[in-house]
């Protein structure tokens, strides 16, 4: 993956990173308010030798800095901590004095500075004053040779004893900078795993790698479409309605050179919209002119007639085993020349009735009798209908919904319909989220959708220059007809 997959990984998953700078930079503020304050006192000595002993300036120089390294360690030594104890009543015991100092030299240099830091800032400056008197007392007592009287090596103060005015620790500002910088940094790598082990579909371009085959359509997910799942009335002009025009123009001319008649939709799992989109789609194409047949051939779950508003007691089923004929319960729907073969009743072999030569007698007299046969199919890794139906079509259109199904189970239907030689016509992702900049190019050219004439659309005519089949002005006559 290169650097715009995972900045898109990011994007994608910018809540993570929102939760943890919130995370970090509420620790921060947190650990900053609990934080007692803390203030530091310091003092700088001068290590010099007034002693003729060392002659040369040069080694006198270098004498004196090997010196200023020891005494960085001295200043922290016991035997200096329990001197300032002894000396001056700070409420401290020797270890705790230790623990506030820390000393720090300037290459080069034999100036030497001693740092305590306490939360109590008249206690840090006392302690500072005691130890600057103990150590340079010390230094003379150590450095003075056994049966002399003055010692080669001086220590002087130049600097301090100084308190700061206001505490060294915590620093809110800083503190909740570096929170949020790092709430950024673990937020971005968060989101980037987060990205990786997400095995769901969540684009167009995964879904044709997986399916290798043509993306037709890109429905986007709108709220609305829940308690109006069909484009009809108010949801005509919806960029929903579109984006299925768009697949109709696409579902079309797939393939000019051999062009698919007998349509199943099918999904890889159930609740991935494929009813929806199978009744829509029919629509669409029965507003463009095509005489269209839908068939409902999920038996296990029919919602078809639901949707549309029809009664689907009576249906395939029944046609199949024979009791009633196809003419005597196929439904128009609406004003459009759409036909609608519910489901009927629910048989007790489902795989075995759509496998069956009867249905496959039927497809074959169906496709005679109108444009475009769309079948709704059950789910591809639920059970084996949708496989059966899928192969006695011209080919399959998979619905894949978006963040819900994974890569792998689109990838096991893809194969469901390969192993039997099904003809893929193409995917269709749903419930896609759209970019702000295509939805606000859909709005501002939005117009109202005119009402559907019956006239032959020009694609039909064409068909019938080419001497393609052209159907019967009246499919429900011509099913009547196919039924005695």
């Amino acid at each position: 993956m290169d650097v715009l997959g995972y900045l898109r990984l990011v994007r994608r998953h910018w809540w993570i990173m929102l939760v943890t700078v919130m995370l970090t930079v509420g620790a921060a503020a947190l650990v900053t308010v609990r934080t007692p304050p803390r203030y530091q006192a310091s003092v700088t000595f001068f290590v010099t030798t007034p002693s003729q002993a060392v002659t040369a300036a040069y080694q006198g120089s270098l004498f004196l800095q090997q010196r200023v390294k020891s005494y960085a360690d001295l200043l922290t030594s016991d035997r200096l901590a329990q001197s300032v104890v002894a000396d001056a009543p700070l409420g401290l015991t020797a270890d705790q004095v230790r623990s506030r100092i820390s000393t720090s030299t300037k290459p080069d240099t034999v100036l030497l500075t001693a740092t305590v830091t306490d939360t109590d800032q008249t206690r840090a400056l006392k302690t500072t004053e005691a130890l600057s008197a103990k150590f340079t007392e010390l230094v003379r007592k150590v450095e003075t040779p056994p049966n002399e009287q003055v010692s080669p090596v001086k220590v002087e103060v130049v600097s301090g004893p100084r308190v700061t005015a206001s505490p060294v620790s915590p620093r809110p500002v800083r503190n909740l900078v570096l929170g949020g910088l790092l709430g950024l940094l673990v937020g971005a790598g968060l989101a980037v795993l987060r990205g990786l082990a997400d095995v769901r579909m969540r684009d167009a371009a995964a879904l044709q790698r997986v399916t290798g085959s043509p993306l037709l359509g890109e429905i986007p997910f709108e709220s609305a479409a829940k308690s109006s799942p069909l484009i009809v009335g108010d949801a005509a002009t919806s960029a929903r309605a579109e984006a299925v025009r768009k697949l109709r123009t696409n579902l079309r001319f797939v393939d000019v050179h051999e062009p698919a008649r007998v349509i199943a939709v099918t999904s890889a799992l159930q609740g991935e919209g494929k009813t929806t989109m199978a009744c829509n789609t029919a629509i669409a194409l029965a507003e463009a002119g095509w005489r269209v047949l839908l068939i409902d051939a999920d038996l296990r779950r029919p919602k078809a007639a639901d949707y549309l508003g029809l009664d689907g007691g009576i249906g395939l089923t029944d046609v199949l085993v024979g009791d009633v004929q196809v003419g005597d319960v196929v439904q128009r729907w609406g004003e459009k020349s759409l036909l609608v073969l519910p489901s009927g009743a629910a048989p007790p072999n489902p795989s075995e009735l759509l496998g069956s030569k009867a249905m496959a007698d039927l497809l074959v007299s169906l496709r005679e009798s109108a444009d475009i046969v769309i079948i709704d199919t059950a789910p591809l890794l639920a059970v084996t209908d949708g496989v059966v139906v899928a192969v006695q079509a011209d080919g399959a259109l998979l619905v894949t919904q978006q963040g819900r199904t994974s890569r792998s189970q689109v990838a096991a239907a893809t194969r469901a319909l390969s192993s039997v030689s099904v003809r893929l016509l193409g995917c269709v992702l749903n419930m896609a989220k759209v970019g702000k900049s295509d939805a606000y190019q859909y709005e501002t050219y939005k117009v109202v959708v005119p009402p559907a004439t019956t006239s032959v659309p020009a694609d039909r005519a064409e068909a019938a220059r080419r001497g393609a089949h052209v159907p019967a002005s009246d499919p429900t006559q011509e099913l009547t007809r196919l039924s005695r």
